[in-house]
């Protein structure tokens, strides 16, 4: 049997814009349009290359709410694999999804309309040859949230662990009949928005270990599937060896969101899936660079020079997204000419400026009144703000430390 060729991306995110500018003539924030342009590269490939089938394994968008310009956006390029008739999944992902119960997804316009070709997953099933039209079955574990799994009675009196046990056993046995009543002679794929053990996290902790639903190591590598197709993590990464069967694999998101993602390849995966034997590759996207750079000076005498020795050519930055992290004693805070600084970095995209200013015989956090003065929450923002972490990190960390509060309160 001729091997199915699968194009496998996630975490596509469009509608984030954590740094530059608008657009004069499209009026879209810059950085939508880099999400967008990695987007029509994805797209343009699975057409060029005529691939068999598209697998999108989640999160479309920054949240659950979009703005009809963006929809529109997505819309274009997801209309444009329908006209060409390549079967396309679409799975719904943490991101897609309403917690409340009975609320419609960010994708539920492509099953409202019943567009040709395209298959939006938003509840574990298994997509059939008959279904997808090539001689390929898809089983679909869309993100699993703890409402729709299971019903407040069930959860009573239940630990978030015993709820999270509970959840993992039955998605597991879901997956598991799936593969037992699979035709055994024809590629099997797995696809799901989920973290999966022994992942490793970018940028994004929000994500919590302990606080959503994992799936085991030995279920994601069942020696009946050909192929696992999974988003939700950032960082591009197989959790299977080259050669061991069946691959398991993460795309990582298409777009770098922040500086966590610095130094981290964005893509896409090309798949030849046969059964039993599947080829995979990365592909590298054209995304704009993010330059990360520290800089420490602790003397007076030629501070500022110390200061524009560390950093690069202004051509070096030209068009990326920059931070510059100083490193200085807070003594020397009036000798800091910033204007210098932003003047180095003229040509680039944006530049962000994070001090770090050293105080002596000062408690970081202030003098004990204060500390005493301060609600749990403030002083754990203050603790983020001295590991130098970003505002949207910060803000979602925080988010989550209310849910952990919460659980302890």
């Amino acid at each position: 049997m001729t091997p199915i060729k699968v194009l496998h991306f996630a975490d596509a995110h469009i509608d984030i814009a954590n740094y530059g500018r608008h657009d004069p003539e499209t009026a879209l924030p810059v950085r939508v349009m880099d999400f967008l342009s990695a987007l029509d590269q994805i797209v343009e490939t699975a057409v060029s290359e005529e691939v068999d089938l598209v697998i999108f394994a989640g999160d479309a968008y920054k949240d659950r709410n979009p703005q009809p310009t963006f929809q529109r956006e997505w819309g274009k390029r997801i209309m444009r694999l329908s006209k060409a008739g390549i079967p396309t999944v679409l799975l719904v992902g943490n991101h897609d999804m309403s917690p409340a119960s009975g609320r419609a997804h960010t994708l539920q316009e492509f099953n409202t309309l019943a567009v040709d070709h395209i298959f939006v997953a938003d509840r574990i099933g298994v997509l059939t040859p008959d279904d997808l039209g090539i001689p390929v079955q898809v089983i679909a574990v869309p993100w699993v949230s703890r409402s729709k799994l299971m019903s407040r009675e069930e959860m009573a009196g239940q630990s978030l662990q015993e709820v999270l046990a509970s959840m993992e056993e039955r998605v597991t046995k879901a997956v598991l009949n799936a593969i037992e009543n699979s035709d055994p002679d024809i590629p099997l794929i797995l696809t799901a928005h989920a973290s999966v053990s022994g992942a490793v996290f970018g940028s994004e902790r929000a994500v919590m270990l302990g606080h959503e639903l994992v799936l085991g190591g030995s279920l994601v590598s069942h020696k009946q599937l050909d192929y696992v197709a999974l988003g939700h993590i950032h960082k591009h990464q197989a959790l299977s060896k080259r050669g061991q069967h069946p691959p398991i694999v993460y795309p990582g998101s298409i777009e770098r969101i922040d500086f966590g993602e610095a130094k981290e390849d964005k893509g896409f995966v090309i798949a030849e899936v046969a059964k039993g034997a599947t080829f995979w590759d990365f592909i590298k996207l054209k995304t704009r660079r993010f330059l990360d750079y520290g800089v420490d000076a602790r003397e007076a005498d030629g501070f500022m020079q110390a200061v524009m020795a560390q950093l690069p050519a202004a051509e070096d930055v030209t068009d990326a997204v920059c931070r510059v992290k100083l490193i200085y004693p807070d003594s020397l805070e009036s000798m800091l000419d910033e204007k210098q600084i932003s003047d180095r970095f003229a040509d680039a995209f944006s530049l962000q400026i994070q001090k770090q200013r050293l105080q002596t015989n000062r408690s970081r956090l202030g003098d004990t009144v204060a500390v005493e003065s301060l609600f749990r929450e403030e002083l754990l923002e203050k603790y983020w703000l001295t590991k130098q972490f970003d505002p949207t990190e910060i803000a979602a960390l925080q988010s989550l430390a209310q849910e952990v509060f919460g659980d302890a309160d």
